[in-house]
């Protein structure tokens, strides 16, 4: 049976319940992944108050004129640094399409606790470890920024363990390809339109997600997330109070040979009859596995019957492509 809803799904169980509920936990969190790759979980343990800090300290930096939000504009398509204007990106561009840029801005910080180590440093970690770019202003937004990228990577660990769980591997299978993580926090804001936007132009263009998972703090506002069921139909992610919304990539529908999926997503237009309450922030951490991680198919995920359906890549070959393909000049 196709699922005709994004899920709801209580973790609590993986770090406080008994065996027999962990394994019912993965079990549903496997067919949950097989079905949609989408689900609303609770029970995370993530303190509200922090979340609310960075939703206010992002909607004070949004707020910003151009100019002064502009002073630390992403430097380079391959640098997932810095703020991006509007219009900046075109994500169906990441699967061979074209569209009019995407109708949101955004800021992004990557790892806080690199350091100088030669890991970080070597040639092939590339870009991956830019320099953080942090506004003189709200001065309060580099610690909360810092501090909800670490509580954002630990949970990214944890729920890589529940996926190995649902996946029959051993609990802590992946935790050597995401402990030094390429990850990146990216805070979205979607302006209540001025104007009706061109056709085909909509807040983010049908996309999935490029690395392992997304853990995405959304808002009640028109205007919102919507997820492509196997049937075709799009549907409407449900937005629960201290939920966060939870999805894999392409990188970890890959790793399972395509047992699980990396469902197409996009954020829609408000109704014009709606518009003037239709400015909405989203608040998204992808994890990124390490950079020289192998992507290759999972010894559970394949037998005689079902044969490795992709060649081994890496994670940090896989996320430059994607990030180049879906960036244009500024002022488009």
């Amino acid at each position: 049976m196709v699922m005709a809803a994004v899920p709801v799904v209580d973790i609590s169980p993986f770090r406080s319940g008994d065996a027999a509920a962990r394994r019912a936990l993965a079990a549903e969190v496997d067919r949950t992944c097989r079905e949609i790759g989408f689900m609303v979980i609770s029970g995370h343990g993530v303190d509200p108050d922090l979340i609310a800090a960075v939703e206010d300290v992002s909607r004070a930096f949004f707020d910003l004129p151009l100019e002064e939000k502009m002073r630390i504009v992403r430097p380079a398509p391959d640098v997932t640094r810095g703020y991006m204007p509007m219009k900046a990106e075109v994500l169906v561009r990441s699967r061979g399409g074209n569209a009019p840029g995407d109708l949101n801005e955004s800021l992004m910080i990557g790892s806080v606790d690199a350091d100088g180590s030669p890991y970080y440093t070597a040639p092939e970690a590339g870009r991956h470890f830019a320099t953080n770019l942090w506004p003189e202003r709200p001065a309060a937004l580099r610690p909360i920024y810092e501090r909800y990228y670490r509580v954002m990577d630990a949970l990214a660990i944890d729920l890589m363990r529940l996926f190995a769980l649902a996946l029959g591997l051993p609990e802590k299978y992946f935790d050597s390809s995401v402990d030094r993580s390429i990850s990146r926090l990216r805070v979205r804001n979607y302006p209540a339109p001025l104007e009706p936007p061109v056709p085909g132009q909509l807040r983010a263009g049908a996309h999935s997600d490029y690395g392992s998972l997304t853990i995405l703090k959304t808002e009640d506002r028109p205007g919102g997330l919507q997820v492509q069921g196997k049937d075709g139909a799009w549907l409407d992610v449900p937005h629960r109070p201290g939920c966060f919304v939870v999805n894999i990539g392409d990188m970890l529908a890959r790793w399972t040979n395509d047992r699980w999926v990396s469902t197409l997503h996009r954020v829609v237009n408000p109704p014009a009859e709606r518009v003037a309450e239709s400015r909405r922030q989203s608040i998204v951490f992808f994890q990124n596995p390490n950079y020289d991680a192998l992507v290759t198919c999972l010894p559970s995920c394949t037998d005689a019957a079902n044969p490795p359906r992709y060649a081994p890549t890496t994670s940090g070959g896989h996320l430059r492509e994607k990030f180049v393909a879906t960036q244009q000049a500024y002022a488009d």
